[in-house]
């Protein structure tokens, strides 16, 4: 995907955003909240005072809330058919202006969320490393409200500490600290995602791994996925493989062999795409498996798409996808074997 859409167009949103928010950081922030899975709050928004308002979902989720209306802030990255997305909880919304209010919308039901419709997903790159999942792909993005052509950034600190979305919590059970037990999630406390323009990325940092905020680093939000979450996407595949940890977002080894940091400028200042002083590279993958689509997005069939995004009263077939998020000119090293179903992997 070209610079234009997942970075610069996100720049006219992040000015406002910087100048209404510049006075105010939450004294209770998002960020900072550490919120075991087994204690998880209704809210877990506590600053009533924040001016940018107040969140607009809940935090605690069950079967009670799994509807298409759900408005669950609790999202979950776990494996290649248990994975959620965050976007707007009503039609034809563009991130920009919603970034704050995005819901739950996951691949699979049992969270208490709304469920991505089959026909969403257009094309999916998971990939698992020592220190963080990264997911990334195509879609369909009126499946999931999301209106116009530009896309926006999501992390959970925000310009006000609260996070986009504001109260979005966001856990995992694929870290060894959870050993894959359902009743362990772990949470992030570090992660970024990137969605709209008919693409999408996201990555979760371990907690415990290596450098979670520099390999999470919310700090390049104006570079996109091509930058904060390579990858080697490919039209029509939904792949799985093992990989090895990026550089931290920013750092990059030069021609002249030095190890070197690129800073963002100040959300005020322009930046030239064509003039940055690298170009990053996914990095090498491994034990590649693909997966029919069918296999992941089971539980979306007959999944109905909501009236007024322009797509028909029911899920489609999936179509191609755009060009994916990540760029395609990397070295992935991993060799993709014959589609498959989820339950003959073991995801390490």
């Amino acid at each position: 995907m070209s610079r234009s859409t997942l970075s610069t167009c996100l720049l006219s949103s992040f000015l406002l955003a910087a100048v209404v928010r510049a006075d105010y950081f939450s004294p209770d922030p998002l960020a900072d909240k550490v919120v075991p899975y087994n204690a998880i709050p209704y809210q877990v928004m506590t600053d009533t005072d924040d001016p940018r308002g107040f969140q607009t979902g809940y935090n605690i989720c069950n079967s009670t809330t799994e509807t298409q209306d759900s408005m669950c802030q609790t999202m979950f990255v776990n494996h290649m058919d248990d994975f959620c997305l965050w976007a707007p909880p009503n039609p034809n919304t563009s991130i920009a202006d919603s970034e704050g209010e995005e819901v739950a919308w996951c691949s699979k039901k049992g969270h208490g969320t709304r469920i991505i419709p089959d026909g969403a997903i257009t094309s999916l790159q998971m990939i698992k490393t020592p220190s963080y999942i990264q997911i990334s792909g195509t879609l369909n993005q009126a499946y999931l409200n999301i209106g116009g052509i530009d896309g926006g950034e999501l992390d959970p600190v925000g310009q006000d500490g609260e996070g986009n979305p504001m109260g979005g919590l966001v856990y995992t059970n694929a870290f060894n600290s959870s050993n894959g037990d359902n009743g362990t999630y772990a949470q992030a406390q570090h992660w970024i995602f990137f969605i709209g323009d008919s693409a999408f990325c996201g990555k979760i940092c371990d907690q415990t791994g290596s450098n979670p905020q520099g390999l999470c680093n919310n700090m390049y939000d104006r570079l996109g996925c091509e930058y904060n979450a390579p990858s080697n996407v490919e039209a029509n595949t939904f792949e799985y493989c093992l990989g090895d940890d990026m550089m931290p977002v920013g750092t990059y080894v030069g021609a002249d062999g030095q190890t070197s940091t690129y800073h963002q400028p100040a959300e005020t200042d322009p930046i030239d795409y064509s003039d940055l002083p690298y170009t990053p590279t996914p990095a090498p993958t491994s034990s590649c498996t693909q997966f029919a689509s069918s296999a992941i997005f089971a539980d979306g069939v007959g999944v109905t798409v909501a009236a007024g995004n322009g797509v028909g009263a029911s899920s489609a077939a999936p179509t191609s996808g755009a060009a994916a998020t990540g760029s395609a000119t990397g070295s992935g090293s991993g060799t993709a074997a014959k589609a498959t179903g989820v339950s003959d992997v073991s995801f390490a």
